[in-house]
């Protein structure tokens, strides 16, 4: 399985014709960072070629940013994950408890990368009182 997506080898190749390819651990999670990114904060519905591509407005669920909703937004992040990022298996979303930040609800995503030595990678997810998610290593 390649480091990066499709779109991203093509923009480097024209950027640097001489790059030779090659497993890069730092490259390849910074592609899947980028593109966790990208998929956690398109809504649903918003893309053409897939209904369920994204995730559903978070505002929306009743009572998401209280700590009885997190289950549901757990399972939702994980399934798109899985869905939509086939460079990570093993994929477990879970919401982190915070007591000086009400109106943000953090989640820890820890998966297997699917290529190699299916090292463990772990990410910070954080949703903001307006639906939108920053995603850091």
């Amino acid at each position: 399985m390649r480091d990066e997506r499709l779109l991203e080898r093509i923009y480097m190749l024209e950027k640097d014709p001489d790059r030779r390819e090659g497993h890069d651990p730092a490259r390849q999670i910074n592609s899947i960072l980028k593109h966790l990114q990208r998929v956690l904060n398109t809504k649903q519905g918003s893309v053409p070629i897939a209904d369920d591509y994204g995730v559903p407005d978070f505002t929306d669920l009743p009572g998401a940013f209280s700590t009885g909703s997190t289950h549901e937004v757990e399972h939702i992040i994980k399934h798109v994950i899985e869905k939509y990022e086939p460079r990570l298996t093993k994929v477990r979303a879970s919401f982190v408890t915070q007591e000086d930040e009400i109106l943000s609800l953090r989640f820890e995503i820890d998966a297997k990368l699917a290529s190699g030595k299916n090292d463990p990678v772990s990410f910070e997810t954080v949703v903001n009182a307006g639906g939108m998610i920053n995603v850091k290593e």
